[in-house]
C-alpha cells in the first residue's frame, strides 16, 4: 500500500505538478528515455550507430520562404553573390535543389533520425564528425569526394577557416548517418538539459 502511495506522489509530480523542480525532473527523464532506450533501439532498427541526433546550430536554417532563400547573398569564390550563383557553380539547378529531401531545411532544436549513409547522392543531408568530434549535418553538394554545405551558411567552411571541419573532402569513415526524418522541437530537450548542466560546468556531447 505504501509503494503504490508512493507510486501516486510521483506519478502526480511529473505529470500534474507545474513546479521548476518538476519541470527539471522531466527533462532529465526525457534525456534519460531517449538516451538509454529510445537511441539503442532506433540504432537496431535503422542500422546507424546514432539514430538520433539533435540540431544544435543554424546552419541549416533558410530564414524564409524558399524563393527568398535561394536568392539571399552567398560567397563564391572571394565574391559575394546569391545562394542561387552558388549552386548553379557546382551544377546544381533550382529544380533540382527543390526535388531534395529537407529542401527547405531545418531548424535548431529540431531532432533528425538517421539511417546508413551508404550509397550517398548529391542533396542528401549527413552528420560527420569534426576533427574536434563535434557531430556536423549539412548537405551533400558534390559526390567524390564528398562535399557538403549548410543551406543556411554562404559558403563551405573551410580548414583555413575553421580547422575543426573540412567539408571540402568528407571521408566515408567519419560519415555517421544520412537523415531520413526531422522531428520539430524535441532537440531543445537535449540543449536545454546541456545548459542546465553546463551551468554546473559539465559537458554534455
Amino acid at each position: 500500500m505504501e509503494f503504490k502511495q508512493q507510486l501516486k506522489r510521483f506519478w502526480h509530480f511529473i505529470w500534474e505538478d507545474d513546479s521548476l523542480l518538476s519541470w527539471i525532473v522531466n527533462i532529465i527523464l526525457a534525456f534519460v528515455l531517449i538516451k538509454f532506450i529510445v537511441f539503442p533501439v532506433l540504432g537496431l532498427i535503422l542500422g546507424s550507430q546514432f539514430p538520433l541526433v539533435a540540431v544544435v546550430s543554424s546552419s541549416m536554417d533558410h530564414n524564409a520562404e524558399f524563393d527568398v532563400w535561394w536568392d539571399s547573398s552567398a560567397v563564391c569564390g572571394s565574391f559575394v553573390c546569391k545562394q542561387s550563383d552558388y549552386y548553379k557553380n557546382i551544377g546544381i539547378t533550382k529544380e533540382q535543389f527543390q526535388t531534395f529531401k529537407l529542401k527547405n531545411g531545418f531548424n535548431k532544436g529540431d531532432v533528425m533520425v538517421l539511417s546508413s549513409a551508404k550509397n550517398l547522392e548529391v542533396g542528401d543531408v549527413i552528420v560527420f564528425l569534426a576533427k574536434d568530434g563535434r557531430p556536423i549535418i549539412h548537405r551533400v553538394v558534390k559526390l567524390n569526394p564528398v562535399q557538403t554545405k549548410g543551406d543556411g551558411n554562404k559558403a563551405q567552411i573551410t580548414p583555413a577557416a575553421d580547422p575543426a571541419i573540412n567539408e571540402q573532402n568528407i571521408p566515408q569513415e567519419i560519415i555517421i548517418g544520412k537523415a531520413s526524418l526531422r522531428i520539430p522541437f524535441l532537440g531543445w530537450v537535449k540543449i536545454i538539459f546541456a545548459y542546465i548542466l553546463s551551468l554546473f560546468g559539465i559537458k554534455v556531447a
